[in-house]
């Protein structure tokens, strides 16, 4: 622990949480979701934050990279943030910035690192990453979801 942080800002490995983003897009009740090649697991759509990238600035460049979609970072909107277990990370913590905005009608399209693109409804828990699962719970709470 650095003299910066505090013991909330670690997690019980010693290891500060991997900080990411994440964007909230929903068509006909669905969450827009992504499949990493060589994974079973889907995501939300975006990533982990580049050097001197604020978080909206890194949601943008992940969702052109992820899906084909261009929202630029003045279009997003900080909705919440998710605390979890990063899945496939050995117990380490995961804090998510989940964003909405931009375009309400997308086609996604896999990126090179995406090999499928899906929408997940409130019934779909057993195939997303801890985060997402917390995410859908709360999006099923307040009607977002069907």
């Amino acid at each position: 622990m650095t003299d910066t942080q505090s013991a909330a800002d670690v997690g019980p490995d010693g290891l500060p949480p991997l900080k990411s983003v994440a964007w909230l897009h929903v068509r006909d009740g669905r969450l827009l979701s992504v499949r990493t090649r060589g994974n079973d697991t889907f995501y939300l759509p975006g990533g982990k934050y580049e050097s001197g990238e604020t978080a909206a600035e890194a949601l943008s460049r992940e969702l052109a990279e992820e899906v084909g979609v261009r929202v630029p970072a003045s279009e997003l909107t900080e909705a919440f943030t998710v605390d979890d277990v990063a899945h496939g990370r050995a117990g380490r913590r995961l804090r998510m910035t989940c964003f909405t905005g931009g375009p309400a009608t997308v086609d996604p399209v896999p990126g090179r690192e995406i090999a499928e693109v899906a929408w997940h409804n409130a019934e779909d828990f057993d195939v997303c990453a801890p985060a997402f699962r917390q995410v859908v719970r709360r999006l099923t709470e307040a009607g977002g979801l069907r």
